[in-house]
């Protein structure tokens, strides 16, 4: 049945889309679903990357960045992404050759231009009487926005949408983020075995699943950036005609500037206690420019270099700092674009040496599909009203059906 629960047995077709932190495009994923939603089967039928036009990108980046817009840009470019992620399901059904209609759901992450959690601290009930403390003087609070509306998505596709996850888990206390280790719970728990599944996208965050592990034995978070500054550093240095370092080549040809990385390695973030969650606001442009772009002197693979190992170092760091004295660890499986940087894989390799790594794709999770795969399996979650957060690794005070339903 579309628009409503399936058999607890049944299969169903599924679409993810996302585009994350690297604002490059939308990854699109048509899945094949099968059993029941809180014990899923999960099959990829179809992948498709979208990219943005370079305008569209260069202003995403630069709003995430804190520059000056307008109300009626941002919608505009709500009501654009929209039409985007449209055609992005679009494009994946017909690669997967079935019509746009025939999914029984599709789960849109959107674009995040703004996300603070950090340390804001949680949001407090409306009953405690937070509504009248809302004055300029106070704090941050943690807040989140994506765009790409999904009432669009649901008119060009003929399917429901599930979209805007992350802000029923940051009303109910949480960080609204990482919400990908609920997927990683259900489809890579092992008996036996303590798992690392580490996401390096533009963040890098991770999932740790004891032996055996209960749900709220899953913990996880932001461990910091991934390819953020990376991809940065390649667009400065080259004006823009490169986003990123294919392999880790460039950066291997240089070597690390010691002194610069333990300077940012102070930086407060990396020493915060879970659970914690980041983005263009802690590692984005200003970040760059205040950290690496001052070094005067310093050869452009020296600084990639300082970057790429600022990535692994701090990966490695977080699980010695938070996570290995409460569980034993077997294995670290990794996805996202930063699974292809051959020099940043390696030096996890012998950052972690205790750890056997594995890509994704040895679990059936394509490394650049997950996320997509993984919002595709949080929207089936949700029309099955199911809660899609874990609560041990968002902070929040409880476990909640996360998005809102848009149908055709």
């Amino acid at each position: 049945m579309r628009g409503g629960k399936v058999g607890a047995t049944s299969s169903r077709l599924v679409v993810g889309l996302i585009s994350g932190t690297s604002m490059d495009g939308i990854d699109a994923a048509l899945v094949r679903i099968s059993g029941p939603a809180a014990r899923p089967r999960v099959r990829m039928l179809a992948f498709e990357t979208v990219p943005y036009p370079v305008w569209v990108r260069e202003r995403l980046l630069a709003i995430a960045a804190g520059a000056s817009t307008t109300a009626e840009e941002i919608n505009q470019l709500d009501t654009l992404l929209g039409l985007a992620f449209g055609a992005a399901a679009i494009a994946v059904c017909r690669r997967g050759g079935i019509p746009p209609s025939r999914p029984f759901v599709i789960g849109s992450h959107g674009q995040t231009i703004h996300h603070l959690g950090g340390a804001a601290g949680n949001l407090r009930s409306l009953k405690d009487g937070i509504y009248d403390r809302l004055t300029p003087g106070n704090p941050k609070r943690p807040c989140t926005f994506q765009i790409g509306e999904s009432a669009i998505i649901a008119e060009c596709t003929s399917t429901p949408v599930v979209a805007d996850f992350r802000v029923a888990d940051m009303a109910a206390g949480g960080q609204g983020a990482p919400l990908v280790p609920m997927v990683d719970y259900l489809l890579l728990r092992d008996a036996h075995k303590g798992t690392v599944a580490l996401n390096i996208g533009g963040i890098a965050n991770f999932t740790v699943i004891p032996a055996n592990a209960k749900p709220e034995q899953v913990f996880g978070f932001d461990t910091g950036p991934g390819n953020m500054v990376i991809d940065g550093l390649v667009r400065h240095l080259t004006h823009g005609e490169k986003t990123y370092d294919a392999g880790g080549r460039w950066a291997a040809r240089g070597k690390v500037i010691e002194p610069l990385l333990q300077r940012v390695l102070r930086d407060p973030f990396f020493a915060m206690h879970p659970p914690k969650s980041a983005g263009r606001e802690q590692f984005g442009q200003q970040f760059i420019q205040r950290c690496f772009l001052k070094a005067r002197g310093a050869r452009p693979e020296d600084l990639l270099r300082t970057a790429t190992e600022l990535t692994a170092r701090t990966i490695a760091d977080a699980v010695y700092r938070f996570v290995v004295s409460k569980t034993a660890l077997h294995r670290l499986i990794i996805s996202g674009g930063g699974a292809h940087n051959r020099l940043l894989v390696t030096r996890l390799g012998e950052l972690l040496p205790k750890l056997r790594i594995h890509r994704s794709d040895d679990f059936g999770l394509a490394v650049d599909a997950k996320e997509a795969i993984a919002f595709a399996v949080l929207a089936d979650r949700t029309m099955h009203g199911l809660p899609g957060n874990l609560p041990s690794v968002t902070g929040a005070r409880r476990a909640v059906v996360l998005g809102k339903i848009s149908r055709p």
